[in-house]
């Protein structure tokens, strides 16, 4: 990607609506349209967080997702982030909720 001048940044910047691009964005955060599926590690790789896809697919908040599964928000983010992995049920859990989330809202 090239680098633009400052004069082009400006002239950039000038059109746009930052008002409008905010709304835009908040709205795409109450519809659950966005959210963080991925993670980049140290050496600058990204991988693909499975956990956080099924949260995702839940449209559920991470306190809400992790009371679900029975665990802290902490161990939550340790699994969205790759940090710990989940073991035994918490793995059946995530599967359903990533294959079939409505199954697993209608348990909650």
């Amino acid at each position: 990607m090239q680098k633009l001048s400052e004069k082009n940044l400006l002239a950039r910047d000038a059109k746009r609506d930052l008002n409008a691009e905010l709304l835009e964005s908040i709205n795409d955060l109450k519809a659950g349209k966005v959210g963080r599926v991925s993670v980049v590690t140290r050496t600058g790789q990204v991988i693909e967080s499975p956990v956080a896809k099924a949260r995702i697919a839940t449209h559920m908040t991470q306190l809400q997702f992790a009371t679900l599964m029975g665990v802290s928000v902490r161990t939550l983010q340790e699994w969205e982030q790759g940090r710990r992995s989940p073991s035994g049920a918490a793995k059946t859990l995530l599967k359903i909720a990533e294959l079939n989330p409505k199954a697993l809202i209608a348990v909650a």
